[in-house]
């Protein structure tokens, strides 16, 4: 189909996911030209509202804990889409009287198709290169990613936003099917209202639809479980797009137009969109993937809050632009926001791709520097996308692009001609191999998997009848500590108020069958270096336990818990504090406890741990195991889901828990424990 010159102009600006005008006058002042706009009509400043949402985006994947509600700028993008889809719609109604559903999805797939295509051709071969984990699923991540359905895709497989345990490529892709399904029903139902509503009940339908999208994320959420169904569903994630659409409807009538103008809002209007402003950083600051508050209200808020910042950038005062629209008007922001959608693209792949090459530990310089590595790499990946693909497809589409390169090849030699084939098949042939040979299950689920059912095979019947009596050295321990210890048992114990004496003989350092531990996906990683380091210790573990699933395994076990416990949960839904206390009530002052700190790409990492070091300050017989320290001085020992042990890392993290029973015992005791350094076999 031919793509026109009007289509083409329309095409000339540059936001992410697939919205191709950046201008977009409402169609009663189409007539004169608006103050603050090009010649071209393009409303100037919403590159920049794109370069805010993208920025936080990218920090929040680069590290969450630089920024916990950096994904709220998905929010922003969806507000700004809405807006301009939607006014595009009512301003080529209201020129031609009807909505061009095939040329307004033709246009669409020239925006997004070839940079998507490139961006994911080329990761998919160099993560060949780099790791064969990074490849898992690939072949339904790429399936979900060309028909624009990653989100329900994902919800399907039962994939995790918030609690990655396997890498996907092209997990961000999420947000662009969201959109494109939007794109997909929407000109249909702004028709119907455009034939059927006043103005008013435009905006109504859009706030409505907003509204119940709202509602319908916050209800099923639940912190006990994971949020993904909520955040990735079409059905739940819809305020953004629809605040959007409202403010269009608002602004493409006469009537209401000047009601969406904060100057015109009073003595007060002169502060909402620095209030606005102010709202949406914060709540990237404060909110996070596990607080309530962001599906109970956070991400409404932020949409609402990003509303208002595209009415300021809308905005037209007779003294010219104010401090706001200058900022967003500005040369850089509106270089990052025109490249915001191949940013969007590449910045996930990169950041996964530079971190299985360069491992890191969030808090250290190498971390930093990688980080800052990966954001060069994708704005270099990004400027020559928008520059060599978005460009050209968006100006000439797909036949005018087709008609340059075949007049590049006409222009070729014959054997050029052929190499050029020869490079185009290899690429087809070796990506068609790549998806088709890909792993169904990373390294890090195999191990796992085995680790499981090893446990399960070798669990020992649980006893009613007290704690194991033990005198056996762990091998770890020096033989000194070890023949100086008196037998625990029971009455060993100290009570609340008991002896000295009585903690002292408890709290020698324990041996294997001394032992008891409890724990998630990370204690299963390391369930044979567990066994080789405490020859005894009896492990119940499984994958995506929680701190709640700890709770009813020490109380189902009760009096039969040994005179140690090691617990290390906190990788699922974080750390929850009041179940911790409930664990150790359980448990009883008289036993040695570890906590296990937690490390992984998460922003709730250093409030976890906090909590952690909190809980264990109130109790003597509490020590907390740091094994997010130990795993910052050895990056590489964690597989490439940046969560899970290696096989040298499950001996980090047993000598890790060997070292705090050693710690904890000495603090008791006053008997120094000497450690034997044991041979990684």
């Amino acid at each position: 189909m031919a793509t026109s010159t009007m289509d083409r102009a329309r095409d000339r600006s540059v936001d992410r996911p697939g919205v191709d005008d950046a201008s977009a006058r409402a169609p009663h002042q189409a007539s004169r030209p608006s103050r603050g706009s090009s010649r071209s009509g393009r409303i100037e400043g919403l590159d920049g509202l794109r370069a805010l949402a993208i920025v936080g985006v990218l920090v929040y994947h680069l590290d969450a804990a630089w920024l916990p509600g950096g994904f709220l700028g998905v929010d922003v993008f969806f507000v700004v889409s809405g807006f301009l889809i939607t006014t595009l719609l009512v301003r080529e109604h209201g020129r031609t009287g009807r909505i061009a559903f095939g040329q307004f999805w033709l246009r669409r797939a020239r925006r997004l198709l070839p940079a998507l295509v490139l961006c994911v051709v080329t990761s998919v071969l160099i993560a060949r290169l780099v790791s064969q984990d990074l490849l898992v699923h690939v072949g339904r991540q790429i399936a979900g990613a060309l028909t624009f359905s990653t989100n329900w895709v994902e919800i399907t497989a039962g994939s995790s936003y918030f609690d990655q345990t396997a890498p996907q490529l092209f997990m961000n892709f999420w947000s662009l099917a969201v959109e494109e399904q939007f794109y997909l029903l929407w000109p249909a139902l702004t028709l119907g209202l455009l034939a059927l509503g006043s103005a008013r009940v435009r905006v109504g339908t859009a706030v409505a639809v907003g509204g119940t999208s709202a509602l319908l994320m916050a209800a099923p959420f639940s912190p006990d479980a994971d949020p993904t169904r909520v955040y990735y569903g079409t059905d739940t994630h819809l305020v953004g797009l629809m605040a959007g659409a409202a403010l269009a409807f608002a602004w493409s009538s006469p009537s209401l137009a000047l009601r969406v103008a904060p100057s015109r809002w009073g003595r007060y209007g002169g502060w909402a969109v620095p209030a606005a402003g102010a709202v949406l950083v914060a709540a990237m600051l404060l909110l996070d993937e596990q607080s309530p508050w962001t599906f109970r209200g956070g991400i409404v808020l932020a949409s609402l809050a990003t509303t208002v910042l595209v009415m300021g950038v809308l905005d037209r005062r007779s003294t010219g632009p104010d401090a706001f629209q200058r900022v967003v008007r500005h040369p850089l922001a509106t270089w990052v926001g025109a490249r915001s959608y191949s940013i969007y693209l590449w910045h996930w792949p990169v950041i996964l791709l530079v971190g299985l090459d360069n491992p890191s530990a969030p808090g250290t310089t190498w971390h930093g520097l990688t980080r800052l590595w990966c954001v060069l790499v994708t704005l270099a990946l990004a400027d020559l996308t928008f520059r060599f693909v978005e460009t050209p497809f968006r100006t000439l589409g797909f036949r005018g692009v087709a008609r340059r390169v075949g007049g590049l090849l006409t222009g070729l030699t014959t054997r050029g001609r052929r190499i050029v084939a020869g490079v185009a098949a290899v690429l087809v042939v070796g990506t068609t191999v790549v998806v088709v040979t890909a792993p169904d299950m990373t390294e890090t689920a195999r191990m796992l998997a085995a680790n499981e059912a090893a446990a399960d095979a070798s669990a020992p019947t649980p006893k009613a009848s007290g704690p194991a009596t033990a005198t056996t050295p762990s091998p770890g321990a020096s033989a000194t500590a070890a023949s100086t210890r008196p037998a625990a048992s029971a009455t060993a114990r100290p009570s609340g108020s008991g002896s000295s004496t009585a903690r002292t003989a408890a709290f020698t350092m324990p041996s294997g069958p001394e032992i008891d531990a409890y724990g998630d996906s990370i204690m299963v990683g390391s369930l044979q270096a567990l066994r080789y380091y405490f020859p005894g210790i009896r492990i119940d573990a499984k994958s995506n336990r929680r701190w709640s699933d700890g709770l009813a395994e020490v109380k189902a076990r009760g009096a039969g818990n040994r005179r140690a416990v090691v617990l290390a949960f906190g990788t699922n839904a974080g750390v929850d504090a009041d179940r911790v206390e409930d664990v150790l009530t359980v448990l009883g002052p008289g036993r040695m406890v570890v906590l296990v700190n937690v490390m992984g790409p998460f922003s709730r990492i250093d409030g976890d741990n906090a909590a952690l070091a909190l809980v264990a300050s109130r109790h003597p017989n509490v020590v907390v195991a740091d094994w997010a320290d130990a795993v910052r001085a050895h990056p590489d020992q964690v597989q490439s889901d940046r969560v899970h042990p290696t096989l040298t890392g499950a001996h980090l993290f047993s000598k890790t828990v060997r070292q705090a029973l050693a710690d904890l015992s000495e603090r008791s005791t006053g008997r120094k424990v000497v450690l034997k350094e044991l041979p990684i076999p």
